[in-house]
């Protein structure tokens, strides 16, 4: 079993955290990263500043323009994965963002430093499954689930071609936009996630737009995982070094939130 086949396999559903690595500063980070295990993550996406980083909103873009300012690099989040996973052996780490910065020195450079640095999964939001070639063989070789994404627009003709060669678990976008800017009706998630459920056996995780407790605890009770990552980014501008607290706090908000839910679930 590998550690994000384990974290989904829990007995309840697995809660995400994004971050943006570098956000508030790199040096900032691994207290952060350290925070949202104390606080209950199950699961942690580190997000990779990119100048473009056009499926996300407001809150994010300006987390990667400060982390960028700071002079974050691909080889500084690496370098920070592999201190994490020295500390936390069994909390999956994802590495999230575009493809350039995961493409620019070859895709075996980038899936070997991944593993070498203990990433267990990787979603790159800007290369569609037609293109799987560009990153999917290379993560695959070296042990790393290639994470896609799902959508309210992915229809019955596309939805396998999204599910071939996926693995790890599917992350469905619950909004046709940005990150952090609405939340999808209940109903509807409810609907996507059983769809999406009936084609795969792999865990279907569900984010963007999910903010409170109230939230994450309606997504629990009917997906495997709930991913937050805008609502903790908005924390840690706010309070900047002094962020692990708070984000401790909310994390455990949530986490205690997706437990009470799921012993609601008939």
């Amino acid at each position: 079993m590998t550690r994000l086949s384990a974290a989904f396999a829990q007995g309840r559903p697995a809660l995400v955290i994004f971050v943006t690595v570098g956000d508030p500063s790199p040096a900032a980070t691994p207290a952060i990263l350290d925070a949202l295990v104390e606080g209950g993550a199950d699961v942690i996406e580190l997000g990779m500043p990119f100048t473009d980083p056009m499926a996300d909103g407001p809150a994010i873009q300006a987390a990667n323009l400060r982390s960028l300012a700071t002079g974050t690099t691909t080889a500084g989040i690496l370098a920070i994965a592999r201190d994490f996973r020295a500390r936390h052996p069994h909390i999956p780490l994802v590495l999230m963002g575009y493809a350039n910065p995961m493409l620019r020195r070859g895709p075996d450079w980038f899936a070997a430093a991944a593993r070498d640095a203990g990433i267990d999964g990787v979603i790159c939001v800007d290369v569609p499954p037609e293109e799987d070639d560009a990153l999917g063989p290379a993560l695959r070789a070296a042990g790393i689930d290639p994470i896609r994404l799902a959508t309210p627009t992915t229809d019955a003709a596309r939805l396998p071609a999204v599910l071939e060669g996926a693995s790890g678990f599917i992350y469905y976008v619950s909004v046709a936009g940005i990150t952090g800017k609405q939340q999808a009706a209940q109903a509807s998630v409810a609907e996507a996630v059983g769809r999406l459920k009936a084609a795969t056996d792999l865990p279907v995780a569900v984010g963007f737009g999910i903010r409170t407790p109230e939230q994450a605890a309606a997504i629990a009770r009917v997906a495997d995982g709930v991913v937050v990552g805008s609502a903790i980014v908005d924390l840690i501008a706010r309070h900047g070094e002094d962020a692990p607290g708070p984000v401790r706090a909310y994390v455990a908000d949530l986490a205690a939130a997706i437990r009470a839910a799921h012993k609601e679930r008939p």
